[in-house]
């Protein structure tokens, strides 16, 4: 160890060279954003055909989001496991075709006159299928793509700015799609998005190895390797466990509004999709500026700050009164807040992850968090129509807001706030070859 600390050191040192001049990096970002960018478009879409084509109530609506998400509970870790095993790439590359497909059938079974709510249903499951095995590869597949742990942060931002530019741009064009093509007929441009990011994964010529056989090929022993991993190392079971929390409370918040905003406050489509287009700028600015910020102040309590700003967000959608434009204003005014904390977030705890995870466990943690996430958000969305379907959308507002402030106690005990700097690099867990 003598030998080779001052040799990493030394490396440590050296300025390495921006990730515009990494082609395959490129080509990978181009086409995630463009994909990103439909994606945004089908998140409105689809809770709105269920609204506006066939009249869902609020039940009917938290139903769908819950299994949009749903799947992510039941499947992320089975994935990660198979992940693990095989090239990402490739998985990236069938997964986005099926997507494609699902997708495109909404509008084909919209002009046929085919489609109805539990169609709508079934096929949002499905959608939720692919997107499980697509997260639970991207995400392993960046470190790959890179190499150097020193360009995660770097990479990480990129991919935040892609996040955010999807958010900023993606419900405004949804909005205005949605009143221009109904909602069933704007998804094509989701569909669309996904042939394109497809493309952009064929030009990508990463060396990617095989990951080695193990003699042990037992799945249950691989799940739960792979559940502690993240759960005996503090650092990671805290960010999965605020993380559960964080995604709970923003899908919660994200359904009721959207039920608040079209049905007490009867918004149209397009000025839904403005309030999240503005107020997505917060999140643009925060993924643009997170590299900086990381630089200047110690990561634990930038973290804390950021996460709090997130938390804290709904709250002023409770207190919002007047006219209806100071209404819109003070909404805006709650999602910047709220995404702005996350886009320097994210670039936090997706750059700790990454850093703390050795590769050959990379799927394995990245389906343990997704399942916590996004089960956090499946649970939230089905909360959201349930309970504002039981006291109003309002009130239900109310309920959500109290429950996301309350978060913050649980993320002052976080030992992820009192981190300095990010932590070494995980070194591969012994294990027995074929």
């Amino acid at each position: 160890m003598s030998v080779t600390e001052p040799q990493t050191d030394e490396v440590a040192e050296a300025p390495l060279p921006s990730l515009w001049h990494h082609a395959d990096f490129l080509k990978f970002w181009g086409g995630e954003t463009l994909s990103l960018l439909g994606t945004q478009v089908t998140n409105l879409a689809l809770p709105l055909t269920a609204i506006i084509a066939f009249k869902a109530s609020n039940d009917e609506v938290g139903v769908l989001r819950f299994l949009q998400l749903a799947p992510y509970i039941g499947l992320a870790l089975l994935f990660g496991v198979w992940v693990d095993r095989v090239r990402r790439r490739t998985v990236m590359l069938v997964t986005n075709l099926v997507r494609m497909v699902l997708i495109g059938l909404v509008p084909v079974l919209h002009w046929t006159h085919a489609l109805t709510m539990p169609v709508l249903l079934v096929l949002a499951c499905a959608i939720g299928v692919a997107s499980v095995l697509y997260d639970v590869s991207w995400m392993p597949f960046v470190p790959t793509l890179v190499k150097d742990p020193r360009h995660f942060v770097e990479a990480n931002a990129k991919m935040g700015i892609s996040s955010s530019i999807s958010d900023v741009a993606g419900p405004g064009l949804a909005g205005a799609l949605v009143a221009a093509l109904t909602a069933p007929v704007a998804m094509v441009v989701d569909s669309v998005s996904y042939l394109v990011s497809v493309g952009s994964l064929l030009l990508v010529r990463v060396d990617e190895p095989r990951p080695e056989k193990t003699v042990r090929r037992d799945v249950k022993a691989e799940i739960k390797a792979g559940l502690s991993w993240v759960f005996r190392n503090p650092i990671l079971r805290w960010l999965a466990f605020v993380g559960f929390c964080c995604n709970f409370s923003m899908i919660t918040v994200w359904t009721m509004f959207l039920l608040y905003g079209t049905h007490d406050l009867k918004l149209s489509s397009a000025t839904l999709g403005l309030i999240f287009s503005v107020a997505s700028i917060g999140g643009l600015i925060g993924a643009t500026i997170s590299r900086k910020m990381i630089a200047r102040f110690p990561l634990g309590p930038l973290y804390f700050v950021c996460q709090s700003l997130l938390l804290l967000g709904p709250t002023v959608i409770v207190v919002a009164g007047g006219p209806k434009p100071a209404v819109v204003a003070l909404m805006i005014v709650s999602f910047f807040t709220t995404y702005a904390g996350l886009g320097v977030a994210n670039v936090i705890i997706v750059s700790v992850r990454q850093t703390t995870t050795p590769q050959s466990m990379m799927s394995r943690m990245t389906a343990c968090f997704r399942m916590l996430l996004f089960g956090g958000g499946a649970l939230g969305g089905l909360t959201a129509g349930l309970l504002s379907g039981a006291i109003g959308n309002k009130h239900a507002l109310e309920v959500a807001a109290a429950f996301s402030a309350a978060v913050i106690i649980a993320l002052a005990l976080s030992p992820v706030t009192r981190l300095r700097e990010l932590p070494p690099p995980a070194e591969e867990p012994a294990v027995a070859t074929a």
